[in-house]
Parts: structure tokens; sequence; C-alpha cells
């Protein structure tokens, strides 16, 4: 049986809602049977109506009008979310926001602050962690297929389209910048599949776009070392092109003493025939495989709900989003940016 139909219908809203990733909560949300009740966000955009009327649901006029939800979902401006946190916080009312929370050091303060506080409840959608092909490569990663573990890199192009974000997303005091936005992902995920802990990271930042926007850097490259002499890159950018049917071209490549992994996540044309979950391996024992993936036995809202109302198990828990946080703001601390 689903866990998750032990918890009554809830009532739930949005707190900002600046970036699509807010669809994927509410129709999650829906799917498992709770209400959209509506949108509070200072700052309307486009999109924030496009949204309203897509579910049919008010725009509020003021927060308060958030007391009556249950839940909320936050997409709101990356400078504003750590607000919309404690405003949830303060009221023992759980949240789950669209990553990053937190921008810099004194935001990330204001996090730990937070979780630290009796009854709270945050979620970060930390999503890479439930696709099939993610999940089911750290299951064999802990099963020792690949040995020991000596390389992880990561590859997450990104297409940028400018004329659909807002202003605020090219300032990197509101922003945060392409390593805290980006990366945040990947160093949750190194942690999360190596059950090892960060040890140091390096960055450099490069601009070639939008002169206009002089703090908007356009591509990072990170380095991590991890617990144990693990030694990972991350790489990510705004230059996909226009035209690509997807927003990037996605992928994670595993080294270990007895094999190698490869998961093709996006923006392959093989993935019309392998699929979006497309997993090669090469081993000792077996050789080459396109290997089978298995799905979570729950999604991450769905997840994040039952933990809130019914005790299960957190599965990004606050320690994960306070070091995911951490890692990718020690990355921008340490960057070099060059024009």
């Amino acid at each position: 049986m689903n866990e998750s139909r032990t918890i009554p219908p809830l009532r739930f809203a949005v707190y900002g809602c600046q970036h699509g990733h807010i669809e994927s909560f509410i129709q999650a949300m829906k799917k498992l049977g709770h209400t959209f009740i509506g949108i509070y966000d200072e700052h309307p955009i486009p999109l924030t109506y496009e949204t309203a009327e897509k579910h049919g649901v008010p725009l509020f006029d003021r927060r308060g009008s958030l007391d009556a939800a249950d839940l909320v979902g936050c997409a709101a401006a990356n400078d504003e979310k750590i607000d919309a946190v404690e405003w949830c916080v303060a009221r023992k009312k759980p949240i789950m926001v669209d990553k990053p929370i937190v921008l810099h050091r004194d935001g990330l303060r204001r996090l730990e602050r937070a979780t630290e506080a009796e009854g709270s409840r945050i979620g970060m959608m930390l999503t890479s962690r439930y696709k099939p092909s993610i999940f089911t490569l750290r299951n064999d990663i802990a099963a020792g297929k690949y040995g020991d573990v000596v390389s992880i890199s990561m590859r997450k192009p990104h297409r940028l389209t400018p004329e659909r974000r807002p202003a605020w997303f090219f300032d990197k005091a509101r922003h945060g910048g392409i390593a805290v936005d980006l990366l945040i992902h990947d160093f949750d995920l190194l942690r999360w599949l190596t059950g090892r802990e960060i040890v140091d990271v390096a960055c450099t930042m490069t601009k070639k776009l939008l002169p206009e926007h002089p703090t908007f850097y356009d591509v990072v490259t990170a380095s991590a070392i991890m617990e144990g002499g693990l030694a990972c890159q991350l790489y990510s950018d705004w230059h996909t092109p226009t035209r690509s049917w997807t927003w990037g071209d996605g992928r994670i490549f595993v080294v270990g003493t007895r094999g190698t992994a490869e998961l093709r996540l996006e923006g392959d044309p093989g993935l019309a025939v392998m699929d979006k979950n497309a997993y090669i391996s090469v081993t000792d024992e077996a050789g080459f495989a396109i290997e089978s993936v298995d799905a979570p036995a729950l999604g991450i809202v769905e997840q994040f709900v039952l933990h809130a109302f019914g005790g299960g198990e957190a599965g990004v828990t606050h320690r994960d989003i306070l070091l995911a946080s951490e890692a990718a703001i020690r990355a921008d601390e340490k960057a070099t940016f060059i024009q």
C-alpha cells in the first residue's frame, strides 16, 4: 500500500512563484489528493499569473492568507526564500523549497537556526536523488558493483532563455550565482552516492554572455575532494542551444577499481531509444551492459508529506540541506572569476 494514503487531505499554498520548478511540486501535491488554495507573491511575474490561472487559484494580496494552508511550497526569488522559511517555521508550518534556499554564510546561519527550531519541517527539492537511474546507481555503488570508487564527474549544461527569466535572476546578490544555483544538486549527490563528506572544493567561473549583467557568470567548473581521497569534478553552464529539445545534456561518470558507469540523464539523442534513464556500465565481471533501473518507492514531495504529517523518514534531511548548501556557498566563496 502507498504509505502516503494514511495522510488526510491537506490544503497547500505557494509562497513565491518565480520559477517553473514549482509546477512539479503543485502537480505532485494534487496527484496525492491535496487541495491547492492559492499563491502569495509580493512581486508577481507573468509565470505567477499563468500558474494561478492554470490551476484556478487566487493570488493572495497578503502573506497572512497562507495561514489557511497546512503546507507551503516555495519558489520565491532566491534571496527571499530564507524569509519564507523563517515565516513558516515560526508558525510550525512545513515548507518545501526549490533550491537554493540560501546564497551566503549569513543566510546559511539563518537556515541552521531555522532547522533547529522546535517543530521545524523544511524540505528542499533536491530532485536528482529521485531519478531512477541515479537511485539505481547509488544502490550499485553501495553493493560494491564498481569496487572502490576513485572518481565521479558530473556535467549539467543548461538552456538559459534569458527573455523568460525575471530581472533578479541576473543579479548575483539576489540569484546567488551559477555555483550556488546549479551545483547544489551535484554536491548533494556526491555525498548521497558515496556516503562520504566533502573535505575541500575549488572553483572557477567564466563569463561570455550578457555583458549588461556584469555579475552573471555562465560557466562553472569545480573540483571536490571527498573523505578517503575521492576526487570529483563538476561542470555546469548556461550554453545549451536555444533550439535544444531539452534543458541540457546531463551526464554522470563514475570510475571504480572494478568498473565504470555512465548515466545519460538528458539531451542525448540516443535516449529516444534507451529512455530518459540510460545507465551504461562496463565491469571486470560482466563487461558492457545497459542496466535496468528501479524507481524509489516514493517521490520527493510524497516522502516530504509523509515525513511532515505522518512521522515517516525524511528523504532529504535538514543536515543534507545544510551540507549541500554549505558546499555550494564554499565553492562560490573560493571561486576564481574570469571574464
